[in-house]
C-alpha cells in the first residue's frame, strides 16, 4: 500500500440517509484514480454521526464495490471499545485489508497495548494507529516504538499532528523504516512528506491530481511535481482552515464532479457563512479545472 490513500467521504441522500449508490461511484473513481487504497469511515467520513448499523453497511459496500483490487482500510475509532472490536470483526468478515484507530484518550502504556491486542486479535493483516492531535505532537515516541514492537500486526501509522514532517523522520529512524508511515491532515506539507519517505499519504477529494503528483515525484520529476502541487495549494488554504470547513468543501466538491447527488454535512460544524460559501464556489471552480485535466481512465474489477 504506497502513494495516495484518500480518506472516503460518506455521501448522504437528501433526506441525510447514507447514499450507496454515490458510495459505489467514489469507490470506483478512487480505484480508477491509480489510488493505492482507501481509507473509510474516518474524520472525513464522519464516522462520529454514523450508527454502529449505518458503519457496518459503509464496509459491505465499498468492500463489495472495490473487489479487492486495492487495499480497504476501515477506521474502527468508537465511544466504546466493544464498539471498536464488533467493528473490526466485521471489516475482516468483509475482507478488508486492515482497520485504522484512534487510542482512546487517557490510557497509560500498559493500557494501550491491552487495548490494541484485542483489536489485533479479531483484525485483518494491517493495524493501524491514527496518531491525531490537532493543536500537539501526539504519542510519545517511546510508546511509539514499544507498541510496534508489542503488536505484531502494527504496522502503520497515520502521523497527524503539529510539526507533523519532523515527526515522519523521527518514527522513521528509529524504527529504521519497519513502521510505515503516513499523513493526512499535513497534506499540505505533501512535498515535504515525500522527501522525508513517507510511505503513503491520506488526502480527501482530487485523487487524479495528488496520483500525478505523487508519481511525477517518484520519476525523479520534482520541479514538475511541486509546480502541480503548488497549482493545489490556493484551493487548499481554503479547505483546511477547519475540519468542518474540508468537510463541507469536499462534498460539495464531490456533487460538482458528479460522484454525489448532494453536498450534505451531519457535522454540525461543517457550515458556511456567507463569505465563505462565495470563496468555496471560487475554490470548487478552481479544483474542476485541475481535475478534469487529470481525469483517471476507467479500470476494470
Amino acid at each position: 500500500m504506497r502513494g495516495i490513500v484518500p480518506s472516503l467521504n460518506t455521501p448522504f441522500d437528501p433526506d441525510g440517509a447514507v447514499d450507496h449508490g454515490s458510495l459505489r461511484r467514489l469507490v470506483d473513481h478512487t480505484v480508477n484514480a491509480g489510488c493505492g487504497g482507501m481509507l473509510g469511515l474516518a474524520v472525513a467520513g464522519e464516522h462520529a454521526t454514523l450508527t454502529q448499523a449505518e458503519k457496518a453497511r459503509f464496509v459491505d459496500v465499498v468492500a463489495e464495490t472495490n473487489a479487492q483490487r486495492i487495499p480497504f482500510i476501515v477506521s474502527v475509532t468508537a465511544p466504546e471499545r466493544a464498539a471498536s472490536v464488533q467493528l473490526t470483526k466485521i471489516a475482516k468478515f468483509a475482507g478488508a485489508a486492515g482497520i485504522c484507530v484512534q487510542l482512546p484518550a487517557g490510557l497509560d502504556r500498559q493500557e494501550q497495548l491491552s487495548f490494541l491486542q484485542d483489536l489485533a486479535a479479531h483484525a485483518p493483516d494491517i493495524l493501524m494507529v491514527q496518531d491525531l492531535d490537532w493543536v500537539g505532537g501526539g504519542l510519545p515516541l517511546g510508546d511509539i516504538i514499544y507498541l510496534a514492537e508489542k503488536v505484531e500486526k502494527f504496522s502503520w501509522l497515520k502521523i497527524e499532528t503539529k510539526c507533523a514532517g519532523p515527526k515522519y523522520s523521527a518514527v522513521l529512524q528509529a524504527t529504521d523504516g519497519a513502521l510505515n508511515i503516513c499523513g493526512g491532515w499535513a497534506v499540505t506539507q505533501l512535498m515535504d512528506a515525500m522527501a522525508r519517505g513517507v510511505h503513503a499519504f491520506i488526502p480527501t477529494g482530487m485523487e487524479g491530481v495528488y496520483v500525478a503528483i505523487h508519481t511525477l515525484y517518484r520519476a525523479g520529476k520534482t520541479a514538475e511535481a511541486r509546480a502541480l502541487f503548488e497549482r493545489l495549494l490556493p484551493i487548499l488554504n481554503f479547505s483546511n482552515q477547519h475540519i468542518g470547513t474540508s468537510i463541507l468543501f469536499f462534498k460539495q466538491l464531490r456533487k460538482a464532479e458528479g460522484l454525489f447527488d448532494t453536498g450534505l454535512c451531519r457535522t454540525e460544524d461543517a457550515r458556511f457563512d456567507a463569505v465563505q460559501d462565495v470563496e468555496a464556489r471560487h475554490a470548487v471552480s478552481s479544483a474542476l479545472d485541475l481535475i478534469r485535466q487529470y481525469r483517471p481512465v476507467a479500470r476494470s474489477a
